[in-house]
């Protein structure tokens, strides 16, 4: 079986090579940082499998299956960080959703279940659930951009964050800080992945480091060199860019 990872996070593409050199019966043939180049690559190669992360700076993974023009398609599983109502609707027999970040006994799971499906069976259900999918798609103005909660695990427990109850997110490593309800949580994953999920009319990137909601600013603080802060509700203060400065005081109504 031939397989295609298409992530725009080079880590993310990594782990799952990684988990794919331990499977003989799956061949990696390429990998993309885009859902352009993985249309074209898609329709040229015709890959058995492909590993479809959902969220993508130039599109996202559904816009990707729609310019798929090979036959029979190829098995997809979806993977994303994001567990909203449209991946739980779509979450059936012949496709997969990995939710980041899974675990390995989780990935080899769904492994098992593709190597013990058919290419026509996979085709059959492809055509299926992409019509229903589409049909649903049609009858919205987009896709959501916006999740309803954000799932973050912590031990044996899963806190389900909800977006409006977010004052900032600090970028630590390879982790994001996401502060709410007078409380810290981590989270494995990229500040650019959060900030496309975000409202943009209540989130904004103020530094390379840190996402805030404008709703939790309190005060602006001005230096002698041009320079601001934000002050938040919790008294946390956070210093943005002179790149995000414009846009920061723009989305505030400041000129």
């Amino acid at each position: 079986m031939r397989a295609l990872v298409i992530d725009d996070e080079e880590l993310a593409r990594k782990r799952i090579l990684n988990l794919l050199e331990e499977v003989e019966q799956i061949e990696v043939i390429g990998q993309c940082t885009n859902g352009k180049n993985a249309i074209t690559f898609i329709n040229s190669e015709l890959p058995d499998l492909i590993f479809l992360d959902i969220n993508m700076k130039d599109m996202n993974g559904f816009d990707v299956l729609k310019n798929v023009e090979i036959e029979p398609k190829p098995i997809v599983i979806f993977v994303t960080a994001y567990d909203n109502y449209a991946l739980k609707a779509f979450d059936v027999e012949a496709f997969d959703f990995l939710l980041k970040p899974f675990k390995d006994e989780r990935f080899f799971k769904t492994i098992k279940k593709v190597l013990k499906t058919t290419k026509a069976e996979a085709n059959t259900t492809f055509g299926k659930r992409m019509e229903e999918f589409f049909h649903q798609y049609s009858s919205k103005s987009e896709l959501p951009s916006a999740i309803f909660k954000i799932p973050i695990k912590t031990g044996n427990k899963t806190a389900l964050v909800d977006p409006v109850d977010i004052q900032y997110i600090c970028a630590s490593g390879y982790y994001a800080e996401i502060f709410a309800n007078g409380k810290k949580y981590v989270l494995r994953e990229s500040l650019s992945n959060l900030e496309e999920m975000l409202d943009n009319n209540s989130f904004v990137r103020v530094h390379r480091s840190t996402i805030l909601n404008l709703h939790f600013v309190d005060e602006i603080l001005h230096s002698d060199y041009s320079e601001i802060d934000s002050k938040m509700k919790d008294g946390q203060l956070l210093r943005i860019s002179k790149s995000h400065k414009k846009e920061f005081l723009e989305k505030l109504g400041i000129s």
